[in-house]
């Protein structure tokens, strides 16, 4: 098969366009990966490597610092939003299609800057990597951290994820837990002679209505921790006692606690009930007062919001690399059919990073 050429020379919201419209739903990237693999490799400044559908490029000029820059290059499955759409507006435009916003405005930014950006005042190191969207196992940051830690290594990091343009530093862990509730069945015209589970779930309930949020402050940035029931399931039939119940709970946890701190803090929250970890991911710090995030942040603009979802920043964090999520495009937006991107969000990340990796200041 010919592999597709993309022209990095171009401007990048044009190379969001050619991007976009390479189809690269979860676990088939290999077209996609083959067109950034062949882009990169003609760029002699560059050392490149490709982990099956994940693209590294590596510029290995001996500066005292390396970051790096990463992006994911699937998407959701196609919504009938194939191909891109330009749209003309009294600001600028916007770009429509499918991956517009997460988030391959994100990765023609990262091309762009690993093709025109010869001779940057830190190292760098550009991901491009596949399966973010799906299951953990086939996560292509985590398998590049297993197979080839070393391709991670740095001393800072940013996570091209739509932020809307602004920087979101650190973000926040993840856990879910199931809550169980046991009774006993019996008939519902009997019911004084059993033990009915899903009013045993009431108490739990209750419990979660009354919470009340963590808001800690981590480096100058304000988190807000969640506890909330995400599903209930129960019941036998509809005349029928029901011997179980379960409450799923997702908690969002502030990066200053570890994972276990947050299961334990959990567990003591249903003191009483079983309680069954079935996920979790940790949380990752801003890690805004290493000298390469403060000069990125002052690049940008200075102002820095924190993260409240979870994204890759966390596999940075754990591997003791400070990262970042920086990129173009509105988050609500990611995974929507109507999912589009400002034109001019593209064009100011590009600027601002070609700014922060070329010792100017931004605008």
């Amino acid at each position: 098969m010919t592999t597709i050429q993309l022209d990095l020379t171009t401007d990048a919201v044009t190379l969001t366009e050619q991007l976009v419209n390479i189809e690269s739903v979860s676990r088939h990237e290999e077209t996609i990966a083959d067109a950034v693999e062949h882009a990169l490799a003609a760029y002699p400044h560059l050392t490149v490597t490709r982990r099956g559908h994940t693209v590294v490029a590596r510029t290995d000029l001996g500066r005292g610092e390396r970051v790096v820059i990463a992006g994911h290059v699937n998407t959701v499955p196609v919504n009938d939003n194939l191909p891109a759409r330009r749209e003309e507006t009294a600001d600028g435009g916007i770009l429509h299609g499918l991956g517009t916003c997460d988030m391959k405005g994100g990765d023609a930014v990262i091309l762009r800057l690993a093709a025109t950006v010869p001779d940057p005042n830190r190292d760098v190191t550009y991901v491009l990597y596949e399966a973010e969207e799906i299951e953990e196992r086939f996560n292509g940051l985590r398998l590049l951290a297993a197979s080839d830690p070393e391709l991670m290594a740095a001393d800072f990091a940013i996570l091209m994820e739509p932020s809307n343009a602004g920087v979101e530093a650190g973000c926040q862990g993840t856990l879910r837990v199931e809550v169980r509730t046991t009774g006993e069945r019996a008939h519902s015209a009997r019911s004084w002679r059993g033990v009915n589970a899903i009013h045993g779930a009431a108490e739990v309930l209750r419990r979660l209505a009354e919470y009340d949020a963590r808001r800690p402050v981590i480096d100058g940035l304000e988190y807000h921790e969640g506890l909330n029931a995400v599903s209930i399931r129960g019941g036998v039939a509809g005349n029928v006692l029901p011997d179980e119940c379960v409450v799923e709970v997702n908690f969002r946890f502030a990066p200053d606690r570890s994972e276990a701190d947050a299961e334990a803090f959990v567990r003591d929250f249903f003191a009483g009930y079983d309680v069954t970890l079935t996920d979790s991911a940790p949380g990752a710090l801003p890690g805004l007062e290493i000298p390469a995030a403060r000069a990125f942040v002052e690049a940008v603009g200075g102002e820095v919001n924190p993260k409240f979802g979870w994204t890759d920043v966390a596999r940075f964090s754990a591997l003791g690399v400070p990262a970042v999520n920086f990129g173009p495009g509105d988050p609500m937006l990611a995974h929507k059919q109507e999912e589009h991107v400002p034109m001019a969000h593209i064009e100011r990340c590009e600027e601002q990073l070609r700014r922060w990796l070329t010792g100017g200041t931004a605008s």
